[in-house]
């Protein structure tokens, strides 16, 4: 046997130097499939519903008198009160996603697909979807009813009376855009689209939750919405992008809040 004792190598010595550094095992990003997909989905609504909630029960619990079923319903109908809660649901739908995104690993911009597109998509998307608003306008006085639904006239006419209606204006035409579209087009339609649906299945399913969300309006105004959400999904797989959807969302409802002011005519 050798008796030697046994040299240890030094931090210097030849040896360390060859040896690899060690190397760091990074965990691989994700998507949500259709369960997870549904599962956060559920979250980021019940984040947007307390956020406009929480608007509302401000508002009730502020108001004179003693609170009643009748009053938070008054309440709950106004032209400012819509308006904030839309707007105050928006930083609550951010946060839902950002907790969900956070968790798959992937960057927040690209699982929602939060790129520019060519202007030949916005165009194409601009066209598509004035003919259909007009098919349905349309549709709407050959069947004798009214070109806007009620729900929209009430609440103008309530947001004028409080000198509301430029917040108004900012909630349906930026916030409410910018939600619903982050949240349909593109965290439901990118976990759905990599699962077994598929991209058609993804806009199909997606555009029905998105047309849930619109329950202020009647079974007609729901085929319209509907429609709507069709058209989007579809404009969102075409270009992969979610910004388009939200453009087009938001031009969409600039445009129906104009012509509701202007067949409401003056104050």
């Amino acid at each position: 046997m050798d008796d030697q004792p046994h040299r240890m190598d030094s931090p210097d010595s030849p040896a360390s130097l060859d040896a690899p550094p060690p190397v760091l095992v990074q965990r691989a990003p994700r998507i949500w499939k259709f369960w997870g997909t549904a599962l956060w989905g559920l979250f980021v609504f019940a984040a947007m519903f307390g956020g406009q909630i929480a608007v509302l029960g401000w508002f009730v619990l502020r108001q004179d008198g003693p609170i009643d079923l009748a009053g938070a319903i008054r309440v709950a109908g106004g032209g400012l009160t819509i308006s904030l809660s839309i707007i105050m649901g928006l930083p609550a739908v951010l946060a839902a996603l950002w907790i969900a995104i956070r968790l798959s690993r992937t960057p927040f911009a690209d699982y929602l697909a939060l790129r520019r597109t060519a202007w030949s998509n916005f165009l194409i998307g601009v066209v598509a979807l004035a003919v259909l608003v007009m098919g349905w306008d349309l549709l709407s006085r050959v069947t004798g009813r009214e070109v806007e639904p009620g729900f929209m006239a009430d609440v103008l006419k309530s947001a004028r009376a409080d000198g509301a209606l430029w917040l108004l204006v900012l909630a349906f035409c930026v916030a409410a855009p910018i939600s619903e579209e982050f949240f349909a087009r593109g965290f439901l339609y990118r976990g759905w689209s990599e699962s077994r649906l598929g991209p058609a299945g993804a806009i199909l399913l997606s555009s029905m939750v998105w047309t849930a969300l619109h329950l202020q309006y009647d079974w007609f105004f729901f085929g319209e919405v509907f429609c709507i959400g069709l058209l989007l999904g579809y404009l969102r797989y075409r270009s992969h992008s979610t910004w388009l959807t939200v453009v087009l969302h938001g031009l969409n409802n600039l445009a129906a809040v104009l012509q509701t002011l202007w067949l409401a005519g003056p104050p």
